[in-house]
């Protein structure tokens, strides 16, 4: 299996390449979970795996709460199915509330205050309207908690790991938050091994080819709770081994074993990359610092041509359209300039706005 085999499998397996879906909710329900750190950027990789759909209409989903952003996996923001959300969190927020504990000693944010934040959101809450973040520091400073030097940001996040809120729709892209008790109906409850075989199945299936250590670094679990995971569905997988790495992917009598040729317009904290620890099967390390400039953990939009990132596009929104640049890392053949601009088309087509190419 080549670089260009698990690059052909995993456009195909993420929905990139082609789509077996119509919404939103199912979309993300195959991925287990999408990065939703970038509020438009992950509308966008939903929309650029559901051709046709609009950013209105992947808002829309979030309005109608079938799909939830709130932070899961790794304790980063995800996009996750509204049904899976309960589970996840039930799996995952322990071991990230204890990896947390150290930065909230550093913020001086201790029981007791984390306590006092908690009922206070809750309570804020509790209305069953969206409250932005900014009204929810405000309150907090209101009662004598400071939200200073990122602790509100960490007393949200508690909030949120604790099930007591959930983002909602962001309005002039400052999130806004909601009790998730009333937002979402219960949720089916899985037992722990039941949860782990269930996010590795999802995690290989919808990402494969991959490793063990890539679902590592993608879950935040320990070795041991992901190697149980993958043992609990492992025969429902093939396997193969690479460099001593071995792969794992859905059996499929249909899978591409060549990349179509294709060119894909990703936003920044796309799965294509950010689902993988090693990433060499699609971009040549020697670039990771044009996308990740200083290691600042912020991933720009990225061009893929035939399966590998091959540089970065920026946008800009003004007044009558969208204007799009390339900065690929090379030079763009002539075939790939024109698909450029078929793939700017489609990005312009999914905000509902025109498109001018040239420097964003």
């Amino acid at each position: 299996m080549t670089p260009s085999h698990i690059a052909a499998l995993r456009l195909h397996n993420q929905q990139i390449a082609r789509t077996r879906f119509e919404q939103p909710h199912e979309l993300v329900a195959w991925l287990g979970a999408a990065q939703g750190q970038d509020y438009s950027g992950a509308l966008w990789s939903l929309g650029l795996r559901l051709p046709g759909s609009t950013d209105t209409q992947i808002e829309q989903a979030l309005l109608d709460r079938t799909i939830i952003r709130t932070w899961a996996l790794r304790g980063t923001l995800h996009l996750v199915a509204a049904a899976d959300l309960r589970w996840l969190l039930d799996l995952l927020a322990p071991r990230v509330l204890a990896g947390s504990a150290l930065r909230l000693r550093q913020l001086e944010l201790d029981e007791q205050t984390l306590t006092r934040s908690n009922r206070l959101i809750a309570n804020a809450v509790s209305d069953g309207q969206p409250h932005s973040r900014t009204e929810l520091f405000a309150l907090l400073e209101a009662n004598g908690i400071s939200t200073q030097g990122q602790r509100g940001y960490h007393m949200l996040i508690r909030a949120s790991w604790e099930g007591l809120i959930c983002q909602g729709v962001a309005v002039r892209n400052v999130p806004t938050f909601l009790a998730l008790d009333q937002a979402l109906p219960p949720g089916k409850k899985l037992a722990r091994d039941e949860a782990l075989a269930e996010l590795a199945g999802r995690f290989f299936t919808s990402h494969g080819p991959a490793t063990l250590q890539d679902f590592v670094w993608w879950s935040g679990l320990t070795v041991g709770d992901a190697r149980a995971g993958l043992e609990a569905v492992k025969r429902e997988l093939t396997q193969e081994a690479v460099d001593e790495q071995t792969y794992w992917f859905p059996p499929s009598l249909s899978d591409p074993e060549h990349v179509d040729g294709t060119l894909y317009l990703l936003p920044g904290f796309d799965e294509y990359l950010l689902g993988y620890r090693d990433r060499n099967a699609v971009l040549d390390p020697q670039y990771t610092s044009r996308i990740v400039p200083g290691g600042n953990g912020v991933f720009y939009p990225t061009i893929v041509s035939n399966g590998r990132i091959v540089g970065t596009w920026k946008r800009s929104i003004k007044k009558g359209g969208v204007f799009i640049g390339a900065q690929p890392f090379t030079s763009l053949a002539p075939a790939e300039e024109a698909a450029f601009a078929v793939a700017a088309q489609r990005y312009g087509a999914f905000l509902g706005l025109p498109v001018t190419l040239g420097q964003a």
